[in-house]
Protein backbone atom coordinates (compact mmCIF):
# COMPACT_ATOMS: atom_id res chain seq x y z
CA UNK A 1 0.00 0.00 0.00
CA UNK A 2 1.47 3.25 -1.42
CA UNK A 3 1.87 6.54 1.40
CA UNK A 4 -1.33 8.17 -0.52
CA UNK A 5 -3.81 4.89 -0.13
CA UNK A 6 -2.50 5.06 3.81
CA UNK A 7 -3.36 8.38 4.15
CA UNK A 8 -6.44 7.90 2.43
CA UNK A 9 -7.04 5.05 4.27
CA UNK A 10 -6.29 7.33 7.62
CA UNK A 11 -9.46 9.57 6.79
CA UNK A 12 -12.39 6.99 7.37
CA UNK A 13 -15.33 9.78 7.18
CA UNK A 14 -16.56 10.41 3.62
CA UNK A 15 -14.28 12.95 2.15
CA UNK A 16 -16.00 16.64 1.37
CA UNK A 17 -15.70 18.70 -1.31
CA UNK A 18 -12.70 20.57 0.37
CA UNK A 19 -11.08 17.23 0.84
CA UNK A 20 -11.67 15.93 -2.60
CA UNK A 21 -9.80 19.37 -3.90
CA UNK A 22 -6.93 18.90 -1.61
CA UNK A 23 -6.36 15.50 -2.31
CA UNK A 24 -6.36 16.16 -6.41
CA UNK A 25 -4.11 19.02 -5.76
CA UNK A 26 -1.83 16.56 -3.89
CA UNK A 27 -1.89 14.12 -6.81
CA UNK A 28 -0.60 17.06 -9.15
CA UNK A 29 1.65 18.30 -6.69
CA UNK A 30 3.54 14.53 -6.45
CA UNK A 31 2.72 13.69 -9.84
CA UNK A 32 4.77 16.72 -10.89
CA UNK A 33 7.57 15.39 -8.72
CA UNK A 34 7.86 12.09 -10.50
CA UNK A 35 8.28 13.52 -13.58
CA UNK A 36 10.79 15.68 -12.85
CA UNK A 37 12.89 13.32 -10.65
CA UNK A 38 12.56 10.92 -13.74
CA UNK A 39 14.22 13.44 -15.77
CA UNK A 40 16.35 14.70 -13.91
CA UNK A 41 17.68 11.01 -13.76
CA UNK A 42 17.52 10.65 -17.07
CA UNK A 43 18.89 14.24 -18.34
CA UNK A 44 20.96 15.46 -15.55
CA UNK A 45 19.16 18.34 -12.86
CA UNK A 46 21.46 21.32 -14.62
CA UNK A 47 19.72 19.93 -18.13
CA UNK A 48 16.29 19.68 -17.05
CA UNK A 49 13.94 22.92 -17.23
CA UNK A 50 10.78 23.78 -15.20
CA UNK A 51 9.34 23.95 -19.42
CA UNK A 52 10.31 20.27 -19.67
CA UNK A 53 8.98 19.13 -16.34
CA UNK A 54 5.77 20.79 -16.93
CA UNK A 55 5.30 19.47 -20.22
CA UNK A 56 6.14 15.74 -19.23
CA UNK A 57 3.30 16.58 -16.25
CA UNK A 58 0.75 17.53 -18.53
CA UNK A 59 0.57 21.20 -16.98
CA UNK A 60 1.65 24.51 -17.74
CA UNK A 61 5.03 26.15 -16.38
CA UNK A 62 2.51 28.18 -14.26
CA UNK A 63 1.11 25.60 -12.52
CA UNK A 64 4.51 24.19 -12.18
CA UNK A 65 5.30 27.25 -9.87
CA UNK A 66 1.73 27.21 -8.02
CA UNK A 67 2.88 24.04 -6.40
CA UNK A 68 6.83 24.40 -6.31
CA UNK A 69 7.85 27.94 -5.88
CA UNK A 70 11.75 26.94 -7.18
CA UNK A 71 13.02 24.17 -9.54
CA UNK A 72 15.10 23.01 -6.15
CA UNK A 73 12.02 22.57 -4.44
CA UNK A 74 10.39 19.91 -6.75
CA UNK A 75 13.29 17.65 -5.39
CA UNK A 76 13.32 19.19 -1.49
CA UNK A 77 9.59 18.83 -0.52
CA UNK A 78 7.55 15.48 0.25
CA UNK A 79 4.52 14.68 1.61
CA UNK A 80 6.43 12.30 4.03
CA UNK A 81 7.35 15.21 7.04
CA UNK A 82 3.74 16.22 6.93
CA UNK A 83 2.13 12.76 6.97
CA UNK A 84 4.65 12.00 9.88
CA UNK A 85 3.91 14.82 11.92
CA UNK A 86 -0.30 13.98 11.40
CA UNK A 87 0.66 10.27 12.67
CA UNK A 88 2.73 11.88 15.70
CA UNK A 89 -0.41 14.07 16.47
CA UNK A 90 -2.94 10.74 16.48
CA UNK A 91 -0.49 8.06 18.91
CA UNK A 92 -2.32 8.80 22.07
CA UNK A 93 -0.98 11.00 25.05
CA UNK A 94 0.96 9.98 27.54
CA UNK A 95 3.64 7.88 25.00
CA UNK A 96 7.05 9.37 25.56
CA UNK A 97 7.90 11.96 23.16
CA UNK A 98 10.76 9.60 21.41
CA UNK A 99 8.44 6.84 21.15
CA UNK A 100 5.46 8.84 19.45
CA UNK A 101 8.03 10.14 17.45
CA UNK A 102 8.89 5.89 16.31
CA UNK A 103 5.71 5.22 16.42
CA UNK A 104 4.85 7.70 13.58
CA UNK A 105 7.86 7.13 11.52
CA UNK A 106 7.52 3.30 11.29
CA UNK A 107 3.90 4.18 10.89
CA UNK A 108 4.79 6.31 7.52
CA UNK A 109 8.05 4.62 6.32
CA UNK A 110 7.08 1.24 7.23
CA UNK A 111 4.95 0.53 4.21
CA UNK A 112 7.26 1.95 1.66
CA UNK A 113 6.59 0.32 -1.45
CA UNK A 114 9.67 0.07 -4.12
CA UNK A 115 8.62 2.85 -5.59
CA UNK A 116 8.67 4.99 -2.92
CA UNK A 117 12.00 3.64 -1.48
CA UNK A 118 13.76 4.26 -4.71
CA UNK A 119 11.99 8.25 -5.09
CA UNK A 120 13.40 8.78 -1.39
CA UNK A 121 17.00 7.47 -2.80
CA UNK A 122 16.83 9.59 -5.96
CA UNK A 123 15.80 12.69 -3.98
CA UNK A 124 18.61 12.10 -1.51
CA UNK A 125 21.41 11.66 -4.00
CA UNK A 126 19.96 14.59 -5.79
CA UNK A 127 20.12 16.62 -3.00
CA UNK A 128 23.98 15.54 -1.89
CA UNK A 129 25.27 15.80 -5.10
CA UNK A 130 23.98 19.48 -6.41
CA UNK A 131 24.66 22.23 -4.56
CA UNK A 132 22.03 24.28 -5.23
CA UNK A 133 19.56 21.40 -3.31
CA UNK A 134 22.04 21.64 -0.44
CA UNK A 135 21.63 24.96 0.31
CA UNK A 136 17.34 24.28 -0.29
CA UNK A 137 17.51 21.18 1.94
CA UNK A 138 18.86 23.92 4.68
CA UNK A 139 16.10 25.95 4.89
CA UNK A 140 13.70 23.13 3.87
CA UNK A 141 15.37 21.63 7.85
CA UNK A 142 14.34 25.20 9.09
CA UNK A 143 10.60 24.85 8.31
CA UNK A 144 10.72 21.00 9.37
CA UNK A 145 12.49 22.37 12.78
CA UNK A 146 9.62 24.87 13.08
CA UNK A 147 7.25 22.52 12.86
CA UNK A 148 8.20 19.82 14.69
CA UNK A 149 8.78 22.39 17.52
CA UNK A 150 4.73 23.47 17.36
CA UNK A 151 3.82 19.45 17.57
CA UNK A 152 6.36 18.96 21.03
CA UNK A 153 4.72 22.11 22.75
CA UNK A 154 1.61 21.20 21.87
CA UNK A 155 1.90 17.81 23.35
CA UNK A 156 4.04 18.92 26.04
CA UNK A 157 2.09 22.50 27.01
CA UNK A 158 5.41 24.01 26.31
CA UNK A 159 6.24 27.41 24.00
CA UNK A 160 7.52 26.44 21.18
CA UNK A 161 10.34 29.06 21.64
CA UNK A 162 10.96 27.24 24.84
CA UNK A 163 14.99 26.18 24.03
CA UNK A 164 14.82 22.44 25.37
CA UNK A 165 12.19 22.36 22.49
CA UNK A 166 13.88 23.64 19.92
CA UNK A 167 17.11 21.51 20.83
CA UNK A 168 14.93 18.20 21.61
CA UNK A 169 13.45 18.83 17.22
CA UNK A 170 17.08 19.82 16.31
CA UNK A 171 18.03 16.59 17.52
CA UNK A 172 15.29 14.60 15.97
CA UNK A 173 15.70 16.08 12.76
CA UNK A 174 19.39 15.18 13.06
CA UNK A 175 19.12 11.47 13.97
CA UNK A 176 16.77 10.97 11.23
CA UNK A 177 18.90 12.99 8.76
CA UNK A 178 21.87 11.03 9.72
CA UNK A 179 19.93 7.50 9.13
CA UNK A 180 18.81 8.64 5.81
CA UNK A 181 22.13 10.08 4.81
CA UNK A 182 23.57 6.54 5.55
CA UNK A 183 20.79 4.62 4.10
CA UNK A 184 21.33 6.97 0.51
CA UNK A 185 24.95 5.21 0.68
CA UNK A 186 24.02 1.67 1.46
CA UNK A 187 20.85 1.39 -0.12
CA UNK A 188 20.76 -2.16 0.99
CA UNK A 189 19.86 -1.47 4.48
CA UNK A 190 16.54 -1.29 6.03
CA UNK A 191 15.37 2.55 5.97
CA UNK A 192 12.92 2.38 8.66
CA UNK A 193 15.09 0.32 10.64
CA UNK A 194 17.95 2.84 10.31
CA UNK A 195 15.03 5.34 11.60
CA UNK A 196 14.35 3.59 14.21
CA UNK A 197 17.60 2.77 15.76
CA UNK A 198 18.52 6.25 15.64
CA UNK A 199 15.74 7.37 17.39
CA UNK A 200 16.17 4.54 19.76
CA UNK A 201 19.74 6.26 20.32
CA UNK A 202 18.45 9.47 20.86
CA UNK A 203 16.09 7.98 24.04
CA UNK A 204 19.01 6.09 25.41
CA UNK A 205 21.04 9.66 25.69
CA UNK A 206 23.11 8.68 22.79
CA UNK A 207 25.54 6.41 24.50
CA UNK A 208 29.20 5.52 23.04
Amino acid sequence: MSVAERENQRMSSPPRAEGLRERKKAKTRWTIQEHALRLFVQQGYEATTVEQIAEAAEVSPSTFFRYFPTKEDVVVQDEYGPLTLALFREVPPGTPLIGTFRQAVRTAFGGFTPAEFEKVSIRARLIFSVPALRARQLQNAVDTHAMICAEVASRTGRDAGDFAVQTFAAAVIGVMITAITRWAGNPTENLPELMDTALAHLAAGLPL
